[in-house]
Order: structure tokens, then sequence, then C-alpha cells
């Protein structure tokens, strides 16, 4: 009996890279004391999904031979590492209804988009909408696909301001709000890779916000949140008691945007049990002079 295995380097067309597998079965039957060795039994076997040839099995039946070009655009990659999970890495994802905590935040990385005015009647807020979460979809197919990182895309989550805090409280006035959409990404996600997805998002068109899209960190440092249970529109008490009462109280006031995070998706929620964070970053109040 002869049997045979080669595995070695070669050309393919346009200088490709290629591996070379072949083995060669006896004419005739083999000794009943003669045993394949274990990599020579017929096997199924697979190649990487970005291998572009025929695959093949060799049973000890028949002859082939077998030239599988590698793709040279889609090198191997190292085994893809466990999937990420970006609520559970930051910590401060999650809150208690009635409480209020202080957490200190790290720098963080979003897509994000601005706009202003009222978020249930603007267009722009509707655009910014169908623009972010195929744009945060997109980089995790990449994240996954061509850098062996999976993660979790993470819930949708807003910066809101306005000229007058007060027209988030007692004198709620939406029409004049500014905001910004945001949506967590891990820190390994560069410009270069939301550019790339950019370009793939735009290509299948239905995202009107993608020139204002862009990648940016945020830093909010130390923070006051609580979670709301509940429609958005009655966040007010619990912002007005947030503003007026705790972070006083707490010898602090109010530095950054406030923030909330939308743990629902309120296109299957009722509206009584929405979930959301609602958070300040604040800083100490500095003493008063002497």
């Amino acid at each position: 009996m002869i049997a045979a295995l080669s595995l070695g380097c070669g050309v393919a067309g346009a200088g490709f890279p290629a591996f070379e597998y072949a083995a060669r079965s006896p004419l005739a039957e083999p000794s009943p004391r003669v045993t394949l060795p274990t990599p020579l039994r017929p096997t199924k076997w697979s190649l990487p999904p970005y291998a572009a040839s025929d695959v093949a099995r060799t049973g000890p039946e028949n002859f082939r031979k077998v030239l599988v070009t590698m793709n040279p655009m889609r090198p191997m990659t190292a085994e893809p590492t466990p999937k990420a999970d970006l609520r559970a890495t930051h910590g401060a994802y999650t809150a208690r209804a009635g409480q209020f905590s202080m957490v200190t935040l790290a720098l963080l990385t979003y897509l994000m988009i601005d706009g202003h005015g009222d978020p249930n009647t603007s267009a722009a807020y509707r655009d910014a909408l169908q623009t972010i979460y195929p744009v945060a979809y997109g980089l995790k197919f990449l994240s996954k696909r061509e850098l062996g990182r999976d993660y979790g895309v993470m819930p949708l989550e807003a910066l809101w301001w306005a000229d007058d805090m007060t027209h988030f409280t007692s004198a709620r006035d939406k029409s004049t709000w500014h905001w910004t959409m945001l949506n967590l990404v891990p820190e390994w996600i560069t410009d270069e890779h939301v550019d790339v997805v950019r370009d793939r998002v735009e290509a299948k068109g239905g995202a009107p916000a993608l020139p204002l899209l862009r990648r940016a960190v945020l830093d909010e440092g130390l923070s006051v949140q609580t979670l709301h249970i509940g429609p958005y529109d009655a966040e007010a008490p619990t912002l007005e008691r947030l503003h007026d009462e705790v972070i006083p109280a707490a010898g602090l006031r109010m530095t950054g945007h406030h923030h909330e995070i939308y743990l629902s998706d309120a296109r299957r929620t009722a509206l009584q049990r929405l979930r959301t964070i609602l958070r300040q970053p604040v800083e100490p109040v500095p003493p008063t002079p002497k």
C-alpha cells in the first residue's frame, strides 16, 4: 500500500498563495495487517469560509488532487474572541427605580448625531433614528466577520439640553430641546471602520442623516443616575427631584447634559413598562471663599 500527504505552498492564477492537498490510494486491496494512519483515514474536513475554491473529500477508493486557492483580500485571522458584553464591561447600565446612585464613568466611544426639536414631531429625530441603527449593526457585523471580535449592539441613548432647563421639568417645552443621539461602540472601532460602514449603508439607501453621523468620545465622569419606569412624558417629577433636591443635597452641581439610556424597545413595550436610565453628570460645588 502507498499513501501520501503533501502540504506546500504553490502559485495559482495571479500569484495567489495556495495550499496543495494530495492523497493516493493503492490499486490493490490493502493487506489486512496494514492500517491507514489516522490523518489519512477518510474524514470530513472543511476550510475557512473565505476559501475561494472547490472543497473535495478524499477516500481510499479513488485518487484526487485538490488545489485550494485562498482569497488574498480575506487573510486568515485568529480564532474569534468571546462575544463582548459592553453592558457588563462598563457597569453603569443598571439602576434601580426610586434610588439615586453615584457612578464614575470612564471615557466611552459613541456614534453620535446632533439635532434640535420635539422628538415626537421632528423630522431630524426620525432621520437620526433611521441612520444610527443601520450603522450600529453594520459595525457589529464588520467587527465580527472581519476583525474576529463580536459584541452586542447597545441600546439607544441620547443627551438632552435646553437653554432653560426648566423646559425639561416644570415648564416642559420639547420644541426648545437640543439633543445628541448616541449608540455605544467598543473602543476598538475606529473612524476608518465607521467610514467603511457608512459607505455600505449609503449604497443601500434609507439613512438620511449619514452626513451628520460621527464617532466621538464622551467624558461624563462623576454622575448621578436613577431608573425611570413608565412613559417618557412622566419623567419630569423625577428630573425635578434630581435637579433640585438630590444633587444640591449631595454638595454637587450639574455639569454636562442630561443623559437618557433607553433599556426598552418602545415599539414592543407598553408605555407603563418602559425602562429608562436618567443620568446627570455632576461635580462638587467649590467651597465658598472665606
